[in-house]
Protein backbone atom coordinates (compact mmCIF):
# COMPACT_ATOMS: atom_id res chain seq x y z
CA UNK A 1 0.00 0.00 0.00
CA UNK A 2 1.49 3.54 -1.08
CA UNK A 3 0.89 6.41 1.32
CA UNK A 4 2.15 9.85 0.74
CA UNK A 5 3.94 10.42 4.18
CA UNK A 6 4.44 9.52 7.75
CA UNK A 7 1.28 10.67 8.54
CA UNK A 8 -0.52 8.66 6.20
CA UNK A 9 0.86 5.29 7.19
CA UNK A 10 0.16 6.24 10.67
CA UNK A 11 -3.34 6.76 10.32
CA UNK A 12 -4.12 3.94 7.72
CA UNK A 13 -2.44 1.62 10.76
CA UNK A 14 -4.46 3.27 13.44
CA UNK A 15 -7.47 2.95 11.81
CA UNK A 16 -6.76 -1.16 10.20
CA UNK A 17 -6.22 -1.65 14.26
CA UNK A 18 -9.82 0.00 14.97
CA UNK A 19 -11.15 -2.31 12.68
CA UNK A 20 -9.28 -5.17 14.50
CA UNK A 21 -7.11 -6.16 11.51
CA UNK A 22 -3.90 -6.74 11.51
CA UNK A 23 -2.11 -5.50 8.56
CA UNK A 24 1.53 -7.30 9.09
CA UNK A 25 -0.37 -10.40 9.93
CA UNK A 26 -2.36 -10.23 6.53
CA UNK A 27 1.36 -9.51 4.69
CA UNK A 28 0.29 -6.00 3.70
CA UNK A 29 2.81 -3.46 3.79
CA UNK A 30 2.35 0.37 4.15
CA UNK A 31 4.94 2.48 2.34
CA UNK A 32 5.56 6.05 3.24
CA UNK A 33 6.54 7.46 0.10
CA UNK A 34 8.16 10.70 0.97
CA UNK A 35 5.50 12.78 -0.76
CA UNK A 36 3.58 11.99 -4.26
CA UNK A 37 6.02 12.64 -6.76
CA UNK A 38 7.84 9.41 -5.71
CA UNK A 39 4.48 7.08 -6.74
CA UNK A 40 6.36 6.83 -10.22
CA UNK A 41 9.51 5.27 -8.35
CA UNK A 42 7.90 3.31 -5.69
CA UNK A 43 5.74 1.55 -8.57
CA UNK A 44 8.72 0.66 -10.64
CA UNK A 45 10.53 -0.61 -7.75
CA UNK A 46 7.36 -2.69 -7.10
CA UNK A 47 6.03 -4.06 -10.52
CA UNK A 48 10.13 -4.79 -11.36
CA UNK A 49 9.30 -8.47 -10.78
CA UNK A 50 5.62 -9.01 -11.88
CA UNK A 51 5.41 -12.11 -9.41
CA UNK A 52 6.59 -10.60 -6.26
CA UNK A 53 3.86 -8.26 -5.89
CA UNK A 54 0.15 -9.07 -5.04
CA UNK A 55 -2.35 -5.69 -4.71
CA UNK A 56 -0.93 -2.74 -5.09
CA UNK A 57 -3.44 -0.03 -3.09
CA UNK A 58 -3.02 3.39 -2.66
CA UNK A 59 -3.75 7.19 -0.89
CA UNK A 60 -3.33 10.41 -2.58
CA UNK A 61 -4.17 13.91 -1.87
CA UNK A 62 -6.21 15.44 -4.90
CA UNK A 63 -3.75 17.85 -5.92
CA UNK A 64 -1.15 15.14 -6.62
CA UNK A 65 -3.29 12.77 -8.60
CA UNK A 66 -1.58 13.44 -11.72
CA UNK A 67 1.85 12.11 -10.19
CA UNK A 68 -0.27 9.18 -9.08
CA UNK A 69 -1.40 9.18 -12.98
CA UNK A 70 2.04 9.87 -14.46
CA UNK A 71 3.25 6.66 -11.87
CA UNK A 72 0.70 4.30 -13.43
CA UNK A 73 1.99 5.37 -16.67
CA UNK A 74 5.34 4.66 -16.38
CA UNK A 75 4.40 1.12 -15.17
CA UNK A 76 2.28 0.60 -18.46
CA UNK A 77 -0.66 0.56 -16.44
CA UNK A 78 -2.12 4.43 -16.53
CA UNK A 79 -3.86 6.31 -18.34
CA UNK A 80 -6.40 9.67 -17.75
CA UNK A 81 -8.10 7.74 -15.21
CA UNK A 82 -11.52 9.11 -13.55
CA UNK A 83 -11.45 8.87 -9.57
CA UNK A 84 -13.96 6.10 -9.86
CA UNK A 85 -11.49 4.19 -12.53
CA UNK A 86 -8.74 4.36 -9.93
CA UNK A 87 -10.84 3.75 -7.20
CA UNK A 88 -11.45 0.05 -8.72
CA UNK A 89 -7.54 -0.05 -9.00
CA UNK A 90 -7.26 0.65 -5.54
CA UNK A 91 -6.13 4.23 -5.39
CA UNK A 92 -8.69 6.49 -3.09
CA UNK A 93 -7.97 10.22 -3.46
CA UNK A 94 -8.18 12.88 -1.03
CA UNK A 95 -10.29 16.06 -1.47
CA UNK A 96 -7.22 18.32 -0.09
CA UNK A 97 -5.58 16.01 2.39
CA UNK A 98 -5.62 13.44 4.88
CA UNK A 99 -6.08 16.33 8.02
CA UNK A 100 -8.85 17.73 5.69
CA UNK A 101 -10.75 14.84 5.33
CA UNK A 102 -10.48 14.08 8.97
CA UNK A 103 -11.15 17.30 10.35
CA UNK A 104 -14.15 17.21 7.99
CA UNK A 105 -15.27 13.64 9.64
CA UNK A 106 -14.38 14.96 13.17
CA UNK A 107 -15.90 18.43 12.72
CA UNK A 108 -13.78 21.25 14.01
CA UNK A 109 -14.72 21.55 17.60
CA UNK A 110 -13.78 18.17 18.34
CA UNK A 111 -10.50 18.44 16.37
CA UNK A 112 -9.83 21.66 18.47
CA UNK A 113 -11.07 19.29 21.59
CA UNK A 114 -8.50 16.66 20.47
CA UNK A 115 -5.77 19.44 20.24
CA UNK A 116 -6.66 20.75 23.67
CA UNK A 117 -6.67 17.04 25.41
CA UNK A 118 -2.90 16.75 24.17
CA UNK A 119 -2.00 20.11 25.51
CA UNK A 120 -1.39 21.81 22.33
CA UNK A 121 -4.78 24.65 22.68
CA UNK A 122 -1.91 26.93 23.42
CA UNK A 123 0.35 26.43 20.82
CA UNK A 124 -2.79 26.78 18.12
CA UNK A 125 -4.47 29.64 20.03
CA UNK A 126 -0.92 31.62 19.37
CA UNK A 127 -0.92 30.30 15.78
CA UNK A 128 -4.33 31.60 15.10
CA UNK A 129 -3.99 34.79 16.44
CA UNK A 130 -1.20 35.60 13.45
CA UNK A 131 -1.84 37.73 11.64
CA UNK A 132 -1.95 35.57 8.30
CA UNK A 133 -4.03 33.46 10.03
CA UNK A 134 -6.28 35.42 11.64
CA UNK A 135 -10.05 35.45 10.39
CA UNK A 136 -9.97 32.11 8.18
CA UNK A 137 -11.78 29.48 8.54
CA UNK A 138 -11.07 27.06 11.55
CA UNK A 139 -10.51 24.24 9.07
CA UNK A 140 -7.69 25.85 7.42
CA UNK A 141 -5.97 26.75 10.57
CA UNK A 142 -6.79 23.68 11.31
CA UNK A 143 -5.00 22.36 8.89
CA UNK A 144 -2.20 24.51 9.21
CA UNK A 145 -1.14 23.94 12.77
CA UNK A 146 -0.86 19.96 12.11
CA UNK A 147 1.84 21.21 9.21
CA UNK A 148 3.75 23.79 11.64
CA UNK A 149 5.85 21.45 13.40
CA UNK A 150 7.49 18.25 12.91
CA UNK A 151 5.68 15.03 13.59
CA UNK A 152 2.47 16.27 14.15
CA UNK A 153 0.63 15.44 11.29
CA UNK A 154 1.69 11.71 12.13
CA UNK A 155 0.72 12.63 16.19
CA UNK A 156 -2.44 14.05 15.01
CA UNK A 157 -3.35 11.88 12.47
CA UNK A 158 -3.06 8.80 14.66
CA UNK A 159 -5.31 11.17 17.67
CA UNK A 160 -8.11 12.07 15.03
CA UNK A 161 -8.26 8.59 13.95
CA UNK A 162 -8.94 7.20 17.56
CA UNK A 163 -11.27 9.89 18.07
CA UNK A 164 -12.96 9.44 14.88
CA UNK A 165 -16.60 7.81 15.46
CA UNK A 166 -16.91 4.56 13.13
CA UNK A 167 -19.82 5.52 11.18
CA UNK A 168 -17.68 8.55 9.63
CA UNK A 169 -14.90 6.90 8.64
CA UNK A 170 -13.54 9.33 5.41
CA UNK A 171 -13.83 7.20 2.01
CA UNK A 172 -10.81 7.19 1.30
CA UNK A 173 -9.38 5.62 4.21
CA UNK A 174 -12.68 3.34 4.44
CA UNK A 175 -12.45 2.44 0.46
CA UNK A 176 -8.64 1.95 0.66
CA UNK A 177 -9.24 -0.61 3.47
CA UNK A 178 -11.89 -2.42 2.22
CA UNK A 179 -10.10 -2.73 -1.01
CA UNK A 180 -7.38 -4.27 0.35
Amino acid sequence: MLVEGESDRVAVQTLAARYERDLEKDGIAIIAMGGASAFGEHLQRLFRDPGAVGTVAGLCDEGETSDLQRGLERIGLGGDWSRAELEARGFFICVADLEEELIRALGADAVVGVIEAEGELRALRSMQNQPAWRGRPREEQLRRFFGSKSGRKALYGRLMIEALDMQRVPHPLEGLLAYI
